[in-house]
């Protein structure tokens, strides 16, 4: 029985509160979808069954180049993160696990599995961090780190990401992402085909210590803290990647790594149909890399995403396993109701994209009917879809409204008086 951080008698008062409510709002949306030929109870079942992991690093407050404000009752380290994740978790009933950042989150592995087994989580791909420097390491990651130009950086970056495997493998871990910050910041400051050669190679280091049973995800961005030329630049580069390395490596896709416009919707498509999609870092954007809360700027795009995924699914795409996890940075919110609003939204998007009407959008594709083919798609997205979010959390013993829940139960007050105060004034995105 897992351990629970908000009163289960609270959580139920709460839900009585709206119960009545929910009843009436999830028949006459399974009255609606009837009519379109969707069967309520098995779309239920299906978000019942969706899971998206969230980061440690996510509870914690963010920040930019300029500066760091702190939240109050921050988690002062891995296993106060843990207890914020499992109050997403009891909450959403959305997110059973977590991805670690290593040396951020490190720790005894057999205590952090321990933690994680009484609060009811499991543990998602490993990251590691090779773009910044750790406390007494022996090579500085300054100008690079599986591409620099010492070998011994190199070797000593391999080795850390080698490390990361072995803690996931104590912990039950099935993959390793791995993003770098390398490149250069000034025309001629690096050799662009020496520097990818080297990083091809410490990554094949990478990729031998595997195990057979886990993925490898290389992850793109455009720039930052590179930003006349960045080694793992567009998904391009990131096919190219994950076909030279074998079939172990595939691609992650951020949604906030790309230029604006981008069609991200396609790139994902691209990348199922040849058999590299590894999975995605949720979140949303505006300029650039913003790490906003999934779905708060283009919750449009974010169900195009979810269509591919629903479209691949229907096909039978073979080995279709991808991984779903939200990377996002919190500046100005409470990050425990940002993450559950995102792991919200990330569910929504699919349910919007599993009422799709797939055989009217192929005639309507297959007839050239641009305007039919998109308002076939518009009529699921203009769906309102919370009764069945909704009724996913509360059968599964969730929260139906988890951020008025959460604030309900006075949770942040409670740890603001259990954890020291962080001290402001900091730059730098944690």
């Amino acid at each position: 029985m897992a351990e629970f951080r908000i009163a289960p008698d609270l959580v139920a008062a709460e839900n009585d509160k709206r119960a009545a409510a929910l009843k009436s709002d999830y028949e006459a949306l399974g009255a609606t979808l009837a009519r379109r030929g969707v069967d309520i109870e098995a779309v239920t079942k299906k978000v019942s069954e969706f899971f998206v992991a969230v980061p440690s690093w996510g509870v914690g407050t963010g920040g930019t180049r300029f500066a760091r404000f702190p939240g109050t009752g921050e988690p002062r380290g891995i296993f106060d993160k843990l207890d914020d994740c499992a109050v997403i978790q009891q909450l959403t009933r959305a997110t059973p696990n977590v991805s670690l950042h290593i040396p951020w989150d490190k720790a005894d592995p057999r205590e952090l599995k321990a933690k994680g087994e009484a609060l009811g989580l499991g543990f998602d791909a490993m990251n590691s961090n090779t773009f910044s420097d750790a406390p007494g390491q022996a090579h500085s990651y300054k100008f690079g780190s599986l591409s620099h130009v010492d070998a011994a950086t190199r070797a000593q970056a391999v080795e850390h990401n080698i490390e990361c495997i072995e803690i996931g493998r104590a912990l039950g871990s099935k993959a390793l992402t791995v993003w770098i910050g390398d490149g250069s910041n000034f025309p001629g400051q690096s050799n662009f085909t020496k520097a990818f050669e080297r990083y091809l190679t410490a990554m094949a280091d990478i990729y031998k210590a595997l195990p057979d049973d886990w993925r490898l995800f290389s992850e793109h961005k455009m720039y930052e803290p590179a930003f006349y030329s960045t080694i793992v630049q567009d998904w391009g580069t990131n096919y190219l990647i994950a076909q030279t390395l074998g079939p172990k490596a595939h691609c992650l896709v951020d949604l906030g790594h790309h230029a604006p416009n981008t069609n991200i919707e396609m790139i994902v498509a691209r990348l199922i149909q040849f058999g590299k999609l590894g999975g995605f870092h949720f979140n949303d954007s505006k300029y650039g890399d913003d790490d906003l809360d999934a779905g708060a700027i283009e919750p449009y795009r974010l169900f195009l995403v979810f269509n591919e995924l629903v479209d691949a699914e229907r096909r039978g795409v073979n080995d279709f396993n991808p991984a779903h996890m939200i990377d996002q940075s919190h500046n100005v919110t409470d990050p425990i109701e940002s993450l559950i609003s995102s792991a919200n939204e990330i569910r929504r998007a699919y349910v919007q994209a599993l009422i799709v009407d797939r055989k009217a959008l192929a005639g309507y594709q297959d007839a050239n009917d641009a305007l039919m083919a998109s308002e076939t798609l518009k009529r699921a997205y203009r769906a309102d879809v919370e009764p069945i979010l909704a009724e996913a959390r509360r059968r599964a013993g969730g929260a139906i409204d988890p951020v008025a829940t959460y604030r309900a139960s006075g949770y942040r007050a409670k740890v603001a008086a259990e954890r020291p105060a962080s001290v402001a004034g900091g730059g730098g995105i944690i």
